[in-house]
Parts: structure tokens; C-alpha cells; sequence
């Protein structure tokens, strides 16, 4: 990251300052999708060049930071073509998550049933979103997919996590709006 204010880069420091100044996860959400609104606008700010680089068999996780005071952590997620997750969950995380380069799709489901190793969803919404656009996920309302709807171009997300994202369950479709649950620890990819 470019652009440093104080010896902390300033992306950094204006993610710490709304997640200081928010008492709710709400208030947290919104202060952090204002601000990372505002950065994606400076040119003056890039993110490191390693993250335009996509893996050719999965999205890459890389990490950005992790403030060890106030616990979030920041993810850059490298979207080559048509790469997508599962129906996934944040592990009962709030995430803001935010478009820098290329475009995304995000469809969110709503839980209808669980019954612990099955889980029965149904969509809600649809929405593509491109550089500049940020989003929040808040628990109980977490279940999403994300995907890179080019075939040919690459895409670059941030997201911030209220804590490090090390797990998360996915949901494989069965039949019938209903998913099979399955436990998924994560990785990171090399920057």
C-alpha cells in the first residue's frame, strides 16, 4: 500500500478510525464502508501490485493486515475469470467487502432450515458491483456467494473482518434449495 500518514499506511489507519468510532456492529460496518469508499477514490492510493495476480485453479486470499489491538483483518482476494465460492459464512464475522478493480457478483441467501449438516437456503438477492462499491455482511445475515462474472478479466476485492477468517462453512448443493454443510479451513496465498 501507498500513501502513508503518521508511519501507518493510510488505508490502515482511516479502517482503524471507523472501527474505533463505531459502538455497533452497524455503526463499525457503515463507518468502514464510508471510509474504504473515500480511499478507492485517491489515486494517490494502490494496493501492492502482487495482488493483480491470479491464481489459475482457485481466487487467491492474500493478507494486508491484521491489527493485533483491535482484531480486524484485511484481505485482498484475487478473482481470476469466472472464479466463485460456495454458499459460504463468515464464521459469525462481520465483513465489509469492497470492489478495487474489476467486477464482482454477490447473491445472498437467507437460512430457511438447519438441521447442523444440511442447511436449507433460498436466494435473495443478486448484485453486481464494480470498482468503488462496498458492501457489509452481519450476522445472522451472512450466507453469500461472490463471483468473478468475466471470462477473461481479473478482479480485486478487500475485505475487512472483524477478526481473523480461518474457517468458515461452505454449503455444497444437494437437491431442493438444500446444502450439505461442510467445515473449511482457509488458507493464504503468498503475496
Amino acid at each position: 500500500m501507498s500513501l502513508e500518514f503518521a508511519g501507518k499506511p493510510i488505508i490502515i489507519q482511516h479502517i482503524s478510525q471507523a472501527i474505533e468510532s463505531g459502538k455497533t456492529d452497524t455503526e463499525i460496518t457503515n463507518n468502514i464502508r464510508e471510509a474504504l469508499c473515500v480511499l478507492m477514490e485517491d489515486d494517490r492510493i494502490a494496493l501492492p501490485a502482487e495482488v493483480f495476480k491470479n491464481e489459475s485453479d482457485h481466487y487467491a486470499r492474500r493478507l494486508i493486515h491484521r491489527d493485533e489491538h483491535l482484531k480486524y483483518t484485511i484481505m485482498a482476494m484475487t478473482w481470476g475469470p469466472n472464479q466463485a465460492t460456495p454458499i459460504h459464512d463468515h464464521d459469525g464475522l462481520w465483513c465489509v467487502e469492497a470492489v478495487w478493480h474489476g467486477q464482482i457478483e454477490v447473491v445472498q441467501y437467507e437460512l430457511l432450515e438447519d438441521l447442523g449438516d444440511k442447511a436449507l437456503f433460498e436466494p435473495r438477492t443478486t448484485m453486481r458491483a464494480g470498482p468503488g462499491s462496498a458492501g457489509s455482511l452481519i450476522p445472522p445475515h451472512e450466507y453469500h456467494t461472490i463471483a468473478n462474472p468475466s471470462t477473461h478479466d481479473t478482479a480485486v476485492t478487500m475485505h475487512i473482518y472483524a477478526d481473523a477468517l480461518e474457517q468458515c462453512c461452505v454449503f455444497h448443493a444437494l437437491e431442493n434449495g438444500w446444502h450439505q454443510r461442510i467445515e473449511k479451513q482457509l488458507s493464504v496465498d503468498a503475496a
